[in-house]
């Protein structure tokens, strides 16, 4: 009895959305495919699929907003929805035309606030904000964003790997963000100032606390505030691996396969902090709350 009768709600829903989607469709699938043939090759960008397709399973979770909408909970908002499609549009035609990824990419937000709005009003955007906000983690950092942030946060990295090695005993020296160990150079490239693996896991952090679900505001703020530090720390350790692996194994040991492979290290290292932290502070929470009932 159920088949039939989910069948006949698709059946209608497909029948109102299928002209949105096909505008969707059309607007959006050149640009994914430009992303997938040119930015999310690359390693600072890798997470943008990554994103596209926990937005999809977050927006299909909570497919009953457009399959089976409350008719209280429908409410349209015309005039505040036509004015954020018009300008997504607008936004969209002008990084589509000049090729500004930040526009282009950027403006499905607002395209998709505006169609919500005109179609359905506030509470479906209420139900689907999560998934919005995380459609953020897809767009590119702005370049001036990048380069503000990118020299300091090398420099810190350099300081702080010098550091722990020299107290470690290696023979490690630091000019600028240049590392000489033994009679090796390592320049802290860009890739290594930390940026975007800060983005990276600060999508993958807020992503697992909206999964929890955790109703503490203490918990949830301490987790959110620890996101950056941990990836900062994360990767320098990155940083003192490719070291310590150049100064035993070689340049191109350094280069090479395992100069990927701290990458992929650096996120797990970071993943497996904050589940920790979590823990933790689960744990003290828990304990907190048990010595105030007794």
């Amino acid at each position: 009895m159920n088949a039939p009768a989910a069948t006949a709600t698709l059946g209608m829903a497909l029948r109102q959305w299928w002209p949105i989607l096909v505008g969707l469709l059309v607007l959006y699938v050149p640009t994914y495919l430009d992303l997938a043939n040119g930015l999310w090759n690359t390693e600072e960008q890798a997470h943008g699929p990554i994103v596209l397709m926990v937005t999809l399973y977050l927006l299909w979770t909570r497919r009953d907003v457009f399959l089976e909408p409350s008719p209280s909970s429908v409410a349209p908002r015309p005039v505040a929805g036509w004015v954020l499609l018009v300008f997504g549009l607008l936004l969209y035609a002008l990084g589509r035309s000049q090729e500004i990824l930040l526009f282009e990419v950027g403006s499905q937000i607002p395209v998709l606030l505006g169609v919500l709005l005109i179609t359905l009003g506030t509470a479906p955007v209420k139900a689907l904000w999560f998934a919005l906000f995380f459609l953020l983690f897809m767009v590119p950092l702005p370049g001036f964003v990048v380069d503000a942030a990118t020299g300091p946060l090398k420099q810190n990295v350099s300081v702080i790997a010098e550091y722990v090695l020299y107290a470690a005993s290696y023979p490690v020296a630091r000019s600028g963000v240049t590392l000489t160990v033994g009679p090796y150079q390592l320049l802290v490239a860009d890739a290594c100032s930390g940026l975007h693996s800060m983005f990276s896991l600060s999508a993958m952090g807020l992503l697992y606390l909206y999964l929890m679900g955790y109703r503490d505001w203490l918990r949830n703020g301490l987790l959110i505030a620890s996101i950056l530090p941990i990836a900062f720390f994360a990767n320098v350790v990155r940083v003192m691996i490719l070291v310590l692996v150049t100064y035993h194994l070689g340049d191109e040991a350094g280069q090479g396969f395992l100069h990927g492979f701290a990458g992929v290290l650096l996120f797990v290292v970071a993943l497996l902090l904050l589940f920790a932290l979590d823990w933790f502070i689960g744990l003290f929470r828990k304990s907190h709350t048990n010595e105030n009932m007794t």
